[in-house]
């Protein structure tokens, strides 16, 4: 106890002499989060160089080992950085998919090549990944997809189609599922990784209801993908694809956290409930879920990086974070009234709030559909009949 104690001390004094004052403000829209990549885009000096001490420091990635750009913290370790990042409401200095979800599927899966490649260059975030799993005719039933990877000596050759690939027109690599043999559905599929600049690599957003458009649908046309970058082994993807999955729906869970902060919804909405008792009393009930949720989301966290989380627990997690985010933001919705609705103006701040709750409309179907996460919960957690 008194060596983590002595720890805390450190990186509470490191924290406040190299946080930025300005990365210790609440998030406000897409341009606070920092992504990266090969051509970043920073908002302003201090997001930029809260990125590099933290990746110089290996606490990008805090609990990665150190030959891989990680801090080699233990998880006791990595928890006290967060509470003390929490503490003075530092933001995550890189959000990334590599760190989220190819990551922990590379320190499974990858080999030491890849892992010295590619692990590096993701804590440092000098790369931004996409993620190349939908198709039009394979989402919930992944297993269907078609995308192929035909085996031509010293490359593969990738030819076809990927939907709602997140961010895919701004990534620099992709992480990929495609087909390598028809013998069998799912003992057919293979994981790669290609540069998003390959030849007959082209992207087209997709425009949401929102108004804004992460997501797009990738094409593939001869492009040729070396062999070093097939990860696992060849016709076993989907043990990675599911590794990765799991981490997938931990990360959307977090929705369901309100980007990290611990401030009541009661408390941000303030004068909006002034005269709304039964409203206020929706929103009381929702702070009382929040902060089980919040209690259950640690609880969840150390029992993963313990080995010890059920198979099927990021299922749930991620069901009970995506309903959390689409109450959190229908209350503040009813809690704005005709005001939330305004579309563009600047009172409205381009209609923020209107804005981000028809986005959480997609939150029931990325990752994973809300039935598909039940239906996995009812399986192999209830044990129902079935099921």
């Amino acid at each position: 106890m008194a060596e983590l104690e002595a720890f805390r001390s450190e990186v509470r004094a490191w924290l406040e002499a190299n946080c930025p004052a300005e990365m210790r403000e609440p998030m406000r829209d897409e341009s606070d989060y920092c992504w990266g990549g090969r051509n970043p885009t920073f908002k302003n000096d201090a997001q930029k160089r809260w990125m590099e001490v933290m990746a110089e420091r290996g606490w990008t990635v805090p609990d990665w080992p150190k030959e891989y750009g990680g801090g080699g913290l233990s998880p006791a370790e990595t928890k006290i950085l967060k509470q003390e990042m929490a503490r003075i409401g530092a933001r995550n200095p890189l959000m990334s998919f590599g760190i989220s979800m190819l990551g922990p599927a590379l320190l499974k899966y990858g080999n030491e090549e890849q892992k010295k490649r590619f692990l590096t260059e993701i804590a440092r975030g000098e790369v931004r990944w996409c993620q190349g799993y939908s198709e039009p005719g394979a989402g919930s039933d992944l297993a269907s997809l078609q995308t192929s990877a035909e085996d031509k000596g010293d490359h593969f050759l990738v030819n076809g189609q990927k939907v709602w690939t997140s961010y895919a027109d701004k990534a620099d690599w992709i992480f990929c599922l495609v087909r390598t043999s028809k013998e069998s559905k799912h003992g057919g599929i293979s994981f790669l990784l290609f540069d998003m600049a390959s030849p007959g690599v082209s992207t087209k957003p997709i425009l949401l209801i929102s108004g804004y458009s992460p997501f797009c649908e990738t094409f593939f046309d001869d492009v040729k993908v070396p062999k070093d970058q097939l990860v696992g082994e060849l016709n076993k993807g989907w043990d990675v694809a599911k590794y990765l999955l799991g981490h997938e729906r931990e990360m959307i869970s977090g929705m369901g956290l309100s980007g990290g902060s611990t401030d009541a919804l009661g408390t941000a909405l303030g004068d909006l409930l002034a005269d709304e008792p039964m409203l206020r009393t929706d929103v009381a009930r929702f702070d009382v879920d929040a902060i089980a949720f919040r209690a259950m989301s640690e609880r969840f966290i150390d029992e993963l990086k313990a080995g010890r989380a059920h198979p099927a627990q990021p299922s749930m997690m991620k069901y009970a974070g995506t309903e959390l985010n689409k109450r959190r933001h229908e209350l503040v919705m009813a809690a704005g009234g005709a005001s939330a609705l305004e579309w563009e103006s600047e009172r409205s701040k381009g209609g923020k709030a209107a804005r981000e709750w028809l986005r959480t409309k997609a939150n029931s179907i990325e990752g994973g559909t809300s039935e598909i996460q039940l239906g996995i919960v009812a399986k192999r957690i209830l044990n129902l009949p079935g099921a």
